[in-house]
Formats: C-alpha cells, sequence, structure tokens
C-alpha cells in the first residue's frame, strides 16, 4: 500500500458519518466483499481486509478522534528524506515522551518509506497472521460471514479491552425443546455455531464463555416463539384435538401429537368436548431432570360435508337413537 488509507472513503462514508452509518456500510460492504461470497478473487479479498482495517478504526470513538488528528500529516514531505518534523504524541499510541519534552516529539519522516509505515508505528500496528485457535466455535465454507481459510489482516497493537455482550436469540418451540448446534448471527458481523441446552424458555439468558469481546462473554437472551398448535403452560404443554362423532361417543385409541412426535392415547367412551385427557410426562422439561404433562382437550368436530352412504347410516342412528340431550332443558 503506497498510499494513505482514507477510512472514509473505504467505507464510501463522509467524514461526519454516525456510528450506525458506519457500522450499515460495514455489514452492507462484508456481505458483498466476503471470500466466501468471491471465492478465488483477489481483489474482493484485499477490499474485505480493508474494510475490517477501516471499522476496527471508525467503530471505536477514541480511536476514531485520534485517526481524524493525526490524518494532517498525509501528504507531508520529508519520508524517504531526513526533513525533520514534529509529531503529536496521542496519548496511547506511539512513543512515550522523553526527557521532559512538551506534548510533541521530533520524527525523522526519513525513517519511513511511506506514510503508512509512519501510522502503523503512530497506532502500534502490525501484521498479524489470524488463525483459528483450537477452541474457536465451528464454522463451515458455506457461512456468509465467517471463513475457514487463514486471513492476514491490520490489528491495533492494543489489546482489546474485556467485555461481555448480550444477544436476542428467537427460536421455535420445537428446537427450544431438543437444543443442539444452532447458528447464530451477531450485529458486529460474526457468524457462529454453538451447542444450545435442551428445555430454553422465554426470558432465559443463556451464556457462551469467550464469545464475547476481547475474551469476554457472549449472553443469549432466548424467546421462544408461539407454536401454531401446542402451548407452553409452565411446563405443561397444552393442545386442542379434535374428534369425530363416532369417535367421541364410542371412545377408543386415538393418535396426539407431542414434541417427541405421534403416541396413542386411550380416549374413554362419551368423552365431550373442552374435556382434558393427560399424556403424563410429555410435558416440557422442568430443569429438575424430570417433565411436565401435555393436556390435550378434546374439540368435538362436525364435518360440514359427508358422503351419500354416510348420510344414510346417519338418518338410521337418528331414528333409533335414545339420547335426548334437549329433555331436561330448564325452560
Amino acid at each position: 500500500m503506497q498510499n494513505f488509507r482514507n477510512y472514509y472513503q473505504i467505507l464510501g462514508l463522509s467524514r461526519d458519518a454516525s456510528v450506525d452509518e458506519i457500522k450499515k456500510a460495514y455489514r452492507r460492504l462484508a456481505r458483498q466483499l466476503h471470500p466466501d461470497v468471491n471465492p478465488g478473487d483477489k481483489t474482493a479479498e484485499d477490499k474485505f481486509k480493508d474494510i475490517n482495517e477501516a471499522y476496527d478504526i471508525l467503530s471505536d470513538v477514541d480511536k476514531r478522534a485520534q485517526y481524524d488528528q493525526f490524518t494532517r500529516f498525509w501528504k507531508q514531505k520529508g519520508f524517504q528524506g531526513k526533513q525533520g518534523l514534529r509529531v503529536p504524541n496521542f496519548k496511547g499510541w506511539g512513543e512515550s515522551r522523553k526527557n521532559g519534552d512538551s506534548a510533541e516529539e521530533k520524527a525523522d519522516f526519513g525513517d519511513y518509506p511511506d506514510f503508512n509505515k509512519f501510522v502503523d508505528q503512530l497506532l502500534g500496528r502490525r501484521r498479524e497472521v489470524r488463525t483459528a485457535p483450537s477452541n474457536a466455535p465451528r464454522v463451515t465454507s458455506s457461512d456468509p460471514w465467517v471463513s475457514s481459510t487463514t486471513k492476514v489482516t491490520y490489528t491495533p497493537g492494543s489489546r482489546e479491552a474485556r467485555k461481555d455482550i448480550e444477544a436476542r436469540l428467537t427460536l421455535p418451540l420445537e428446537k427450544a425443546y431438543t437444543g443442539g448446534s444452532e447458528r447464530i448471527r451477531l450485529e458486529d458481523g460474526r457468524s457462529l455455531e454453538v451447542d444450545m441446552p435442551a428445555g430454553m424458555v422465554s426470558g432465559q439468558r443463556v451464556r457462551l464463555r469467550n464469545l464475547g469481546i476481547g475474551g469476554g462473554d457472549l449472553y443469549l437472551k432466548i424467546t421462544v416463539a408461539p407454536h401454531s398448535f401446542f402451548k407452553l403452560e409452565r411446563s405443561d404443554i397444552f393442545c386442542q384435538l379434535p374428534l369425530t362423532p363416532a369417535e367421541a361417543v364410542l371412545g377408543g385409541e386415538i393418535e396426539v401429537p407431542t414434541l417427541d412426535g405421534w403416541v396413542k392415547m386411550m380416549s374413554p367412551p362419551g368423552v365431550v368436548s373442552g374435556q382434558r385427557l393427560r399424556l403424563a410426562a410429555k410435558g416440557y422439561p422442568t430443569g429438575k431432570g424430570d417433565r411436565g404433562d401435555q393436556l390435550v382437550e378434546i374439540i368435538i368436530a362436525v364435518p360440514k360435508e359427508i358422503s351419500q352412504q354416510e348420510r344414510v347410516l346417519y338418518e338410521k342412528l337418528r331414528l333409533v337413537e335414545t339420547f335426548k340431550p334437549r329433555q331436561d332443558l330448564s325452560v
């Protein structure tokens, strides 16, 4: 790189861009330029490295302020020469003041082949080869955010402060029940594959160690999405099951869907709408090693259309049935 890196230009932003605008620009470009999206495209790979370097500086308030200060030295004469210029001593970056010097110290630009080498020393930047550590989250080459290949990027010389972060994760009921491997995407662009516990509930916080900022922890706040058939009632699962009039009158074995799949249960003869049947230990995990029950509310379903054969049978039934449901009306 022979020319100074204009981070604002790299992200397509003006110098007065807000933090949200910086994040949006980075996410948009990262989706376009990620190596997994552009396999074998060296230009896209280089640009992807550039936007990561730009985002690292501009997304941090302190780094951005210092960057804006030292950019006034861009295009100064003296690189690869012997002209001495005074360079501001930015707090935390660059050399410490010596021998009682003022807020500025002398530097010979001739010591640097180009402006970027000067910036590297000022920021304490170094080239660093990053490889996935042994405890890194699993990734796949089809992931549009994270590549399993080795990358060369610019990173600040100082270590990022440890910070815990929180993210929200909405799961379908079946996934919250079984747990297991889950792909999550964070606002900072990372995509992780993590192992989730079984029996998660809305409002629960799942702690993922060392997946925050600078080695901090990541906390996932869980929301279990409403299900079209099952409804959680604490550790019990509630559902409504339709029966035909014949099934309701005669009783017998019927099939019921559960979170574990379809199971068979016995319905007593003469069951009525609104009556609840209980499937023991087929509910939701309680967190104490056992499970609640599944409550099955019976709904008598009456067909709107019947075949000619069914109509004949219903006509015969009406002639012989002894059940008189309106006989004892209090009117």
